[in-house]
């Protein structure tokens, strides 16, 4: 989505900044909420789930923005927020990142004393520990076994569960840290793996976020 991208560079300023935020302006008519999620692979299973549900979220003017990390939520509030287009926000983080996502939403004005549950109403949702985790519950540790079988990887799984650092730690552990190993896996999984999750079964900040957009 050009908007997306448009947003991404303003956000991360430097001389092209101007002119990405010139091209964020003229497409914001057609985007109803910014879905800011910490990185790809969170943008890709979003993604994933609303196909599941027949929906296309860019059609339907929802704007899924990786942010390349938790850190930079505040120069994307700050853009595509009250301070900048003023646009609806939702977004997806890690527990572990809950601390900067409340921070900067108070910051520009959107909260005040935020609790966990102040951050779902306004339509951030939190996993634990992070979404690799929140899948890999809902599918259990034999299924997403079965998914990496899928994608021709179980090999290199077992090599990995054989180095010394992961031989004593637990199958899900193992298989979140695999996840992580090379570039790209994350999103691959990410998809991969929600297209063979249990409707009934999707993790709830997944659930909820997409429920909220």
């Amino acid at each position: 989505m050009r908007f997306s991208l448009a947003l991404r560079a303003w956000a991360a300023g430097g001389a092209e900044s101007g002119a990405a935020a010139a091209v964020a302006r003229e497409l914001a008519d057609g985007v109803r909420t910014i879905v800011l999620v910490e990185g790809s692979s969170d943008q890709v299973a979003l993604e994933a789930l609303a196909t599941r549900h027949g929906r296309d979220l860019d059609a339907e003017g929802i704007a899924v923005v990786p942010l390349g990390g938790a850190t930079s939520i505040g120069r994307f509030l700050d853009v595509g927020g009250p301070p900048g287009l003023g646009l609806p926000l939702a977004g997806l983080c890690d527990i572990g990142e809950e601390r900067h996502f409340r921070r900067h939403l108070e910051r520009v004005g959107l909260g005040s004393g935020l609790t966990s549950a102040g951050l779902r109403t306004l339509g951030f949702q939190v996993c634990v520990a992070d979404l690799e985790d929140e899948l890999i519950r809902a599918l259990g540790a034999d299924g997403v076994q079965q998914v990496i079988e899928d994608q021709g990887e179980m090999r290199p799984f077992r090599t990995f569960q054989g180095q010394p650092a992961q031989r004593e730690r637990p199958v899900e552990h193992q298989l979140r840290r695999f996840m992580g190993t090379h570039s790209g896996r994350k999103a691959l999984y990410a998809q991969a793996l929600v297209a063979h999750l249990d409707l009934a079964r999707v993790p709830r900040p997944l659930e909820r976020l997409l429920a909220h957009v």
